[in-house]
């Protein structure tokens, strides 16, 4: 059964950076492609970025182009998001996705307030 389990949310203050990370089990990682989504509050889930499984080939919304950074991990089938200059708008859930599956996790909730 394939699983995405996201962790690293938290509250920050404006400017603030963290770290989130997405665990794969049971996917077949290294030929995977991964993306990031997140839900602010009363908004619709949006796609933020993707890395494919070439690690250096990755997509960027224009929301995400120059704050955030997606990498991977095969060896510990991670996927991570690293994100700098946080504002408020960018509090929401963000979730993993394998791309092109049906397969989510629940997300992790970050709140970027003073």
């Amino acid at each position: 059964q394939e699983q995405l389990v996201e962790s690293g949310g938290g509250s920050v203050q404006p400017g603030g950076s963290l770290r989130l990370s997405c665990v794969a089990a049971g996917i077949p990682f290294s030929g995977a492609a991964f993306q990031w989504y997140r839900q602010a509050p009363g908004k619709e889930r949006e796609h933020v970025d993707t890395i494919y499984s070439n690690h250096t080939l990755t997509e960027y919304s224009d929301s995400a182009k120059r704050r955030f950074t997606i990498s991977r991990d095969n060896h510990k089938n991670t996927v991570y998001r690293q994100m700098t200059n946080l504002n408020p708008e960018d509090t929401a859930v963000y979730y993993c996705h394998r791309m092109s599956h049906r397969t989510w996790g629940e997300g992790t909730g970050l709140l970027v307030s003073s």
